[in-house]
């Protein structure tokens, strides 16, 4: 219990007099949270000498039970989604896609106390994290805010289950982007992210919207490479954020076609490894990733994971529109 904590107390009577709630409810509150060793184990950084592999990746999303479940959530919700897409401009396979990698569109909404989960990893990040203090800052913005909408909506502080992180419902919104970003899409004068598909909806398109979600724009295009020109270290610089015109991009040495060519905004290189090609795997997939493609990173950072979310939205299109 946190309780016993003097850096976690000072915390909440700091946050009670910022945010004008009651000292003694936050103190009883966040002293009740639990230390989950669990949590600190998850959050422990990668290996060393670990090498990304997009196949392994992608096959934990894209599989014949997620894209079932998407077909039934995108046939159940066919109506929120259209609507979603006509008044943010975000495509309903994309919210599909979020939906289902996250949770297998409410299957797997997660099972750690929200407030427990955070507050280990406010005041117990694991120190072999290279960004140790950086996190432990942030999850303790994350109770803030998730002390402050419990405080507000009157509930309990204690009956938010989600994953070790603390990321809440279908749609796995953390406590400051649902206060931001989460919306009432179904009307009945109530936000809800674990049992109301509309608010999941229109909640994830209201976070794309937020981040600069160019409507009608493609994620991604082929490229290849042209050897005799290539200066493969300018185009990977910038990692996935898009900075590159057409112009500067193809001089560098990735070839482009078709409407690729006639793109207005800013393009990335980005890379996705399939293992370390000396220990059996395979050669990098590399795609020209526009600002939609970054704008779903900003959910998760990570151009695996943006993928992954194409392409499961992608598969479950294509399953919908077939009918098998």
């Amino acid at each position: 219990m946190y309780a016993h904590r003097p850096e976690a107390m000072r915390f909440a009577d700091d946050l009670a007099s910022r945010r004008d709630l009651d000292p003694q409810w936050v103190r009883q509150t966040l002293g009740q949270a639990r230390h989950l060793p669990t949590v600190v184990r998850l959050m422990q950084p990668p290996a060393k000498n670990f090498t990304k592999n997009w196949r392994v990746y992608r096959s934990r999303f894209i599989d014949p039970v997620r894209i079932a479940a998407g077909v039934r959530f995108w046939q159940d919700n066919q109506a929120s989604l259209a609507r979603a897409e006509a008044d943010y401009g975000v495509p309903a396979e994309i919210i599909v896609g979020i939906i289902g990698v996250e949770t297998i569109y409410g299957r797997d909404t997660g099972k750690f106390r929200v407030l427990d989960a955070l507050a280990t990893l406010a005041f117990d990040f694991p120190a072999s994290h290279p960004r140790a203090s950086e996190r432990s800052e942030f999850f303790r913005g994350e109770i803030e805010q998730f002390l402050t909408l419990q405080s507000r909506l009157n509930t309990d502080p204690f009956a938010a289950l989600g994953s070790y992180a603390g990321a809440m419902g279908m749609p796995q919104f953390m406590p400051s982007s649902r206060n931001k970003y989460a919306v009432d899409f179904d009307g009945d004068g109530r936000i809800d992210l674990w049992n109301s598909p509309a608010d999941v909806i229109g909640s994830v398109a209201n976070y794309f919207k937020a981040f600069n979600w160019q409507p009608g724009m493609p994620t991604h295009y082929p490229v290849s490479f042209d050897s005799r020109k290539l200066d493969m270290d300018a185009l990977m610089a910038p990692d996935i954020l898009p900075t590159f015109s057409v112009a500067s991009f193809t001089a560098k040495g990735a070839v482009l076609e078709g409407t690729a060519l006639q793109h207005s905004g800013p393009l990335a290189l980005v890379e996705l490894l399939n293992g370390d090609p000396a220990n059996g795997g395979s050669a990098p997939i590399y795609v020209a990733g526009t600002e939609n493609f970054y704008a779903i990173t900003r959910y998760n950072w990570s151009s695996y994971y943006a993928m992954s979310v194409i392409e499961l939205g992608r598969e479950v299109a294509a399953k919908k529109k077939n009918g098998n």
